[in-house]
């Protein structure tokens, strides 16, 4: 598995040949509500050239970078106020970190001489990598982490089938969640959020159709949250009781959704949420690939995040921050908020690309950032794991995700 960000540097990251970056393709200008001020840093690399990182808590990133010589990619965190990087190691070959809550850090592995990808938790505490192993199959694939609890999909005995799971970091046990079609059904899981994982299954006699799903593992019950009056849904994202994904409707057209679990009322978002569907709390961030719009669950408001040029996509939200990227035609990482509408194109750290991939509740943004290139006809150097740190407010001495 490759992120978006590997494959940007891999592309010659959009556009390494499209001139220096004081040229046509420099960040477009941001909106006229005030934006916030934002400190870049480069957290370097496990010794190769490029690194990334993928997300962020507390005063911990994760991500991946290629170790000495680039020989292969390693996951690893890396503690803000010590300003260190531990490599994570692997259960044979390479490693990803994906997902870091408290002192657990989730991931995946492949094994040795080629062998399948695994999951693993790291604990900082300790130092112990582990496999968390899968459902009986030959390999796993972590969506989503929220508390104690990891979800993700796991091939069952013989490959053919694949289940959503769930694994406990307080047990070390791994829950296969089954499917709507029973054992012999596929499902997937995109997220988590306390006792509730969410994603897609496939349904009793209709193999190649799926339905979104909540699943409870309290009460060990999958719940088909239906459609908008089409044949198929997903479930992308959950955030407390509002499942957010995309259906076809009546019309065969497709749209965004929410879905209430203590209701089961099912809000039609129309096709401005038909990409990307997020959600924290009562608000729910969706693109129609192109534009990136929030809807507020409470007031039924819509509003427009960016600049409007280019493409605008939103990747992680938590809280009033929107993390995401701005193809205009460059990737320009940037920071938003949803109550204001404020939005902050995102430092450099010498070249023209970046991209986000988590911010945390203080606006702390984790993800990549080109360096200056070293060939004068190009716009980019290789990508390194950045953080975006916000500048304390005029009289505030905090320093926000323990940076300098």
């Amino acid at each position: 598995m490759r992120s978006r960000a590997w494959l940007l540097a891999g592309a010659g990251l959009l556009a390494a040949a499209a001139g220096p970056a004081h040229g046509a393709d420099a960040p477009p200008t941001a909106p006229g509500t005030p934006s916030l001020q934002y400190a870049v840093r480069d957290l370097g690399t496990l010794g190769g050239t490029r690194s990334e990182a993928t997300a962020i808590d507390g005063g911990t990133v994760v991500g991946s970078s290629l170790t000495s010589g680039d020989a292969t990619e390693h996951a690893f965190a890396y503690d803000l106020r010590r300003h260190t990087m531990t490599d994570l190691g692997t259960l044979g070959d390479s490693s990803r970190a994906t997902g870091v809550a408290g002192d657990h850090v989730v991931g995946e592995s492949d094994l040795p001489a080629g062998g399948p990808t695994h999951g693993f938790v790291y604990d900082l505490r300790t130092r112990r990598l582990v496999d968390i192993g899968t459902l009986g199959g030959s390999s796993t694939h972590i969506t989503g982490l929220d508390g104690d609890t990891v979800v993700g999909d796991s091939s069952l005995s013989g490959d053919a089938v694949t289940h959503a799971f769930a694994y406990s970091l307080r047990t070390g046990t791994m829950t296969d969640l089954g499917s709507l079609a029973g054992p012999s059904g596929t499902s997937t899981a995109a997220a988590v959020s306390g006792t509730t994982v969410v994603g897609s299954s496939s349904l009793p006699n209709a193999p190649a159709t799926t339905h979104g799903y909540a699943y409870s593992l309290r009460t060990r019950t999958m719940t088909d949250l239906g459609t908008l009056g089409g044949s198929s849904s997903t479930a992308d994202d959950v955030s407390g009781p509002t499942v957010v994904g995309q259906s076809r409707t009546s019309g065969n057209s497709l749209s965004g959704y929410a879905y209430d679990l203590r209701t089961g009322v099912r809000t039609d978002l129309g096709f401005h949420f038909l990409t990307g569907q997020l959600v924290s709390g009562n608000t729910v961030v969706g693109g129609d690939s192109l534009l990136c719009s929030t809807y507020d669950l409470t007031t039924r408001t819509t509003a427009t995040i960016g600049s409007g040029r280019g493409v605008t996509e939103a990747r992680h939200i938590n809280g009033n921050f929107i993390a995401g990227d701005n193809f205009a035609p460059n990737s320009f990482a940037f920071v938003a908020r949803a109550d204001n509408g404020a939005f902050t194109y995102l430092p450099s750290l010498g070249g023209l690309d970046s991209a986000a991939a988590q911010v945390d509740r203080r606006g702390v943004v984790a993800g990549s950032a080109a360096l200056p290139p070293t060939d004068p006809a190009a716009s980019n150097g290789p990508l390194h794991a950045t953080v975006w740190t916000p500048h304390p407010a005029a009289g505030d001495s905090r320093r926000p995700g323990g940076s300098a």
